[in-house]
């Protein structure tokens, strides 16, 4: 999305129109699902998709339609044999669709404050009216854009919210995907979680490069610079080179973050572990066989860290894929990360055995 605002406010800057398009809202088998994004130029050509074939063709079309004419437009499809029976897709869904055509000189300041959050990643929501009569007022394909705690700061309409449009909007600490409410389509791009790496190793380096593809904002603790640095961390918001407890102590981690450690040894491990067992973190999690795990924990219980933080401690860390290179590590570790940002919790199914368990003779 950040890609396709810039690209917006680029073309605008250099004089060229260029039609905004979003998926709105879906209704059963669509290619793609609410929020996806496209622009299209005057030329016909196009940044970002809508799901491909005759139904992106035909908002292609219609946009450029728009183009000239200059007014927002919201556009359904049903994906039945009028669409995709070329290339085989025949979903059986629906597709609501926002065209909004920005025209040289046309004011772009909702685009450039919708890219500033989004850059932040603070976090926001884009309600879209799609039925002004149950939205409490409006007019169809206007947009507004709120910010975390509910205030609204940019529009492409009047700048007052419909009737309805607060009391269905929810809050993005509980991760909300797109949906629809009284009329009004709700597409949530949501905070972004920090990711604190402890240990700049080939398997942190490539857990850096997935995690920040997927919305992570990453940081990376190291005690070595040659392996903390910008040219193996590109895309780290922050590399931290210091020993492990004093790059650790003081840090900031709140309820938001989360936490992986996979440095170069035992003892580093276990000093990280130290630090981040008892802290705030949304998830702590560590590489490593069993037996270097349960030693680990067995060492911090003595030195006394409660039972109960290191009962939440995802160790061995990542999902049972039969993992083997660093790669394959990187992605089970990534996509345990995912599912515990995005559901709340790891599925049961790909738990393994509590190591706390054998520690303490209970479940932890």
């Amino acid at each position: 999305m950040r890609k396709i605002l810039l690209d917006l406010e680029q073309a605008v800057r250099s004089g060229n129109d260029v039609a905004y398009t979003s998926l709105v809202e879906t209704r059963g088998s669509t290619p793609q699902k609410a929020g996806a994004a496209m622009l299209v130029y005057a030329d016909g050509s196009q940044t970002g998709t809508l799901g491909g074939g005759c139904v992106e063709a035909e908002v292609k079309r219609r946009a450029l339609h728009l183009l000239d004419k200059g007014s927002a437009e919201l556009l359904t499809f049903q994906l039945d044999s009028d669409y995709g029976w070329d290339d085989g897709l025949i979903c059986g869904g629906r597709m609501k669709m926002l065209v909004d055509p920005v025209r040289n000189g046309d004011d772009v300041s909702y685009f450039q404050k919708f890219s500033e959050m989004i850059a932040a990643g603070v976090g926001c929501t884009e309600g879209i009216v799609i039925d002004p009569e149950k939205a409490g007022g409006g007019t169809a394909a206007d947009r507004f854009l709120i910010d975390g705690a509910g205030q609204l700061v940019a529009s492409r309409a009047i700048d007052e919210l419909p009737g309805n449009f607060q009391s269905n909007l929810r809050e993005l600490s509980q991760r909300p995907r797109p949906y629809v409410a009284s009329g009004i389509s709700y597409l949530p791009l949501l905070k972004r979680c920090r990711l604190i790496i402890v240990g700049g190793g080939h398997v942190g380096q490539k857990v850096a490069e997935l995690a920040a593809q997927v919305d992570f904002d990453v940081w990376v603790v190291d005690d070595r610079e040659e392996y903390c640095n910008p040219q193996r961390f590109p895309d780290a918001k922050r590399l931290i080179v210091a020993p492990i407890d004093t790059g650790l102590s003081g840090l900031e981690i709140d309820a938001g973050t989360y936490c992986i450690i996979v440095t170069r040894g035992h003892n580093h491990d276990e000093e990280a572990l130290y630090h981040l067992a008892e802290s705030p973190a949304a998830y702590v999690g560590m590489i490593g066989s069993k037996r270097k795990i349960k030693l680990i924990l067995d060492d911090l219980l003595h030195e006394g860290i409660a039972a109960e933080s290191l009962a939440r401690v995802h160790a061995p860390i990542g999902f049972d894929i039969g993992s083997q290179t660093v790669p394959e590590i990187a992605i089970s570790i990534v996509a345990e990360l995912i599912s515990h940002r995005n559901l709340g919790r790891i599925p049961e199914s790909c738990r393994g055995p509590s190591l706390m368990e054998d520690l303490t003779g209970q479940a932890g």
